[in-house]
């Protein structure tokens, strides 16, 4: 497999550079449907590996993600290598996302999209990982599941966050925006919900 992956139009106004979370690769299927439905929509999609992940596709060993300097800076190092042209936003699944969220006003990319943003470890919700996101001012648009253990809904409504960020809430969606068969929604429509309000936003930033 190529160490990038690409999805949607050459000539794309927007190129989104799209990281994985700490346990399943650029190619599993969240990543996949997501990053193919942009591209559908006229968006650009660069996916990519953190080395860590690289090296368990390479020898098949479970290994957990590498320290979050190193993973910075594998963000710096592949923004830099992959020098988009046009209008760029970054972002990612979880963790991919967490770490470009600390990076975007340092890198200062056009827009910051959030898959499932880990607001806190599951049933810690006192261990917040919103300080940085109190003064961000790279536009932001975080795609959030109702019932997220990383965030919940009524959880995130009481965060001080700035006026930067905008929430989309996924019905009854999961930490993978997933919601329970009962709740009369389904994977598919809230993928589809997400592709399209990822797609709106960044049209409305012009």
């Amino acid at each position: 497999m190529s160490d990038w992956l690409f999805d949607g139009p050459d000539n794309a106004e927007w190129t989104f550079v799209f990281a994985h979370g700490a346990g399943a690769p650029m190619d599993s299927p969240f990543m996949e449907t997501v990053a193919t439905g942009l591209g559908e929509r006229g968006i650009r999609v660069l996916r990519f590996e953190f080395s860590y992940m690289a090296k368990r596709r390479e020898d098949g060993k479970k290994r957990p993600p590498s320290g979050g300097k190193k993973l910075m800076q594998e963000w710096r190092d592949l923004l830099e290598a992959a020098n988009v042209s046009g209008k760029v936003a970054i972002g990612g699944k979880s963790m991919g996302g967490r770490l470009a969220s600390q990076l975007a006003d340092e890198v200062q990319p056009d827009a910051l999209l959030c898959l499932g943003y880990p607001f806190h470890p599951p049933g810690k919700p006192d261990k917040l990982r919103t300080e940085h996101l109190e003064q961000l001012s790279t536009p932001t648009l975080v795609l959030q599941g109702e019932r997220d253990p990383f965030g919940k809904k009524e959880e995130v409504e009481t965060y001080t966050l700035s006026p930067s960020i905008q929430i989309e809430w996924l019905p009854d969606g999961d930490h993978s925006l997933k919601p329970r068969k009962k709740s009369g929604h389904t994977e598919e429509e809230n993928l589809s919900r997400t592709c399209d309000t990822i797609h709106r936003f960044l049209q409305s930033l012009g």
